[in-house]
């Protein structure tokens, strides 16, 4: 016995939409991140679920994963390097608060 596809859809579709949400909604820059990631496994959900169901002889959607994982790391690893140096140069992490054009 399996698990329908439109459960793993919707699982994916909240998920995304949490994220979204949280994107939208936070001041704080490492909120925004979270958000971010959040829709990114939402993403993988998607690619993983699709690939068992549709072609689970190739391993298209797994490799695509991977990408997806690849991706999530250096945008953690770029995000949380800019996060910091924002906070040492401003002493702030809140989004409105930081304008790099105004000294």
């Amino acid at each position: 016995m399996s698990i329908p596809l439109n459960w793993f859809l919707v699982v994916a579709a909240g998920l995304f939409c949490i994220g979204l949400y949280g994107v939208l909604s936070r001041r704080n820059a490492i909120g925004i991140l979270m958000g971010i990631e959040l829709m990114l496994n939402a993403v993988n959900i998607n690619l993983i679920a699709f690939w068992r169901y549709l072609d689970p002889a190739r391993l298209t959607g797994q490799v695509f994963a991977v990408f997806v994982f690849a991706v999530a790391a250096a945008e953690v690893a770029v995000g949380l390097a800019l996060v910091i140096a924002i906070y040492r140069n401003r002493d702030t992490v809140v989004v409105e608060e930081i304008d790099l054009l105004k000294e």
